[in-house]
């Protein structure tokens, strides 16, 4: 009868141990999981900044006569001084309205609050080169996580720690037709 005793005392024992390697587990899943949002939701906004992006270059390739008039001096989007609605405006101005409110998210609606886009999107556009001239489109945006700083100026020092920006560009070259 001792015997048994000591055999029922080592099932609890793995029994114990089972329990301690699968909350190990779970605890792994959940971790995994949770990073999983975040590089899914990097991705989102990722794809977001791509076509807030060609959208702006198409809007300066398509008003290519005035593409010098796209050039900001502060960032568009979050926190600019953009009019709430762009009615009333046209050419460049209302171009640069409407991306300004792209980038404010008013593509989708929650409530009455903007979703459509990244956090703290904001859009830059600037002059690289003159002949032939070259514009440079770009959008930042807040990420989740620290990583390396973008060598674009885009947005800098407005996210906190510069690691936590996130900045995607595109160059925009107008051809000179006139021959």
């Amino acid at each position: 009868m001792h015997s048994r005793n000591r055999q029922g005392g080592f099932t609890l024992i793995e029994s114990l141990v089972t329990v301690v390697i699968l909350a190990f587990g779970l605890v792994g899943l959940v971790t995994m999981q949770a990073k999983i949002q975040v590089a899914q939701t990097e991705s989102y906004q990722r794809a977001q900044a791509i076509l807030l992006l060609q959208d702006m270059s198409n809007r300066i390739s398509a008003n290519r006569v005035a593409a010098a008039q796209y050039v900001v001096s502060a960032p568009l989007g979050t926190g600019d001084s953009q009019p709430a609605s762009c009615a009333g405006l046209t050419g460049v101005q209302l171009d640069l309205c409407e991306w300004s409110q792209e980038l404010k998210g008013a593509g989708e609606k929650q409530s009455a609050n903007s979703v459509g886009a990244m956090i703290g999107a904001r859009g830059c556009v600037d002059q690289v080169s003159s002949s032939p001239p070259i514009y440079r489109v770009t959008v930042a945006w807040q990420g989740l996580s620290n990583l390396k700083a973008p060598n674009v100026a885009c947005g800098q020092n407005l996210y906190g720690s510069d690691a936590m920006r996130r900045a995607i560009y595109g160059l925009v070259t107008v051809p000179n037709l006139k021959s």
